[in-house]
């Protein structure tokens, strides 16, 4: 199915804080990562089961459960000075028993990698860190050189799974297809509304190239060899290819390696 977003958990914008925080507890695995990469590893203090990003770095942080519910009674025992939530990928109540419990919240949603970028420099004026100041620059200008390189090349048709329950995707108005845009690339399925995506489905819109997962999962591989037979054009050209899908959902410092590496799958001679 086409995954939308939930409804809106807060307003997207960065809260208004007296003083950086020290004490940060992230449900929201991209900006956890993001924080490390931005060397405020040490102001984390709990995270969730599904941060796992970059390896070893939060093996000592206790963890919290999954993002979709997380412990929440352990979060307001642990009385942080900021919780960064995700509007799509946690739920509003979660949110709002955290908010009851007069637990300051970041609610994060970048829909557009330009919002994305924003994010990062808001996390640097909130916490009051500019050390990595040239990281963020050397992402920009890589998103700059990639969206020109794309607006001059008629973009690939692509169909990314992110999931499996029939198959799922992504929406329009996300960020997974504005970056999956920018890298040269048209999501197929922008403006699906259908529960599921079908091996039919995927036949009528033709896509020329076909991401999924690389998680180990054997239900991936029989994906490949189903999608393979198929007369699209991602088959006849050999262009499906299997990814690490956080390279198209996880909005935050990652989108570095979206933009190293996606663009030569979809624009070859690119990468």
């Amino acid at each position: 199915m086409t995954e939308e977003a939930r409804p809106p958990v807060a307003a997207r914008a960065a809260p208004i804080l007296a003083e950086a925080p020290y004490r940060v507890v992230s449900l929201a695995p991209s900006v956890t990562e993001s924080l490390v990469d931005l060397g405020l590893a040490d102001r984390l203090i709990a995270v969730t089961d599904a941060c796992t990003q970059p390896p070893g770095a939060l093996d000592h942080l206790l963890r919290l459960g999954d993002p979709a519910a997380p412990d929440c009674a352990r979060v307001i025992a642990l009385q942080p000075d900021l919780v960064f939530i995700s509007d799509e990928f946690n739920h509003p109540a979660d949110a709002e028993t955290l908010r009851q419990a007069g637990l300051m919240l970041w609610v994060t949603g970048p829909r557009s990698v330009f919002e994305m970028l924003n994010l990062l420099w808001d996390l640097m004026h909130a916490f009051d860190h500019t050390a990595m100041v040239p990281r963020v620059q050397a992402i920009e200008r890589a998103y700059d050189a990639t969206r020109s390189a794309a607006e001059a090349v008629s973009p690939a048709r692509v169909f990314a799974a992110t999931g499996r329950d029939s198959w799922c995707t992504f929406a329009r108005d996300t960020y997974a297809d504005d970056l999956l845009r920018v890298c040269g690339g048209e999501n197929v399925f922008a403006g699906w509304t259908e529960p599921g995506v079908t091996l039919a489905d995927i036949l009528a819109v033709q896509p020329e190239v076909v991401l999924l997962p690389d998680e180990p999962d054997a239900a991936y591989e029989d994906d490949a060899a189903l999608l393979a037979a198929l007369d699209i054009p991602a088959a006849r050209d050999n262009r499906i290819h299997r990814i690490d899908m956080t390279l198209l959902t996880w909005a935050g410092t990652r989108a570095a390696y979206a933009l190293r590496d996606l663009p030569g799958l979809l624009m070859p001679g690119s990468g």
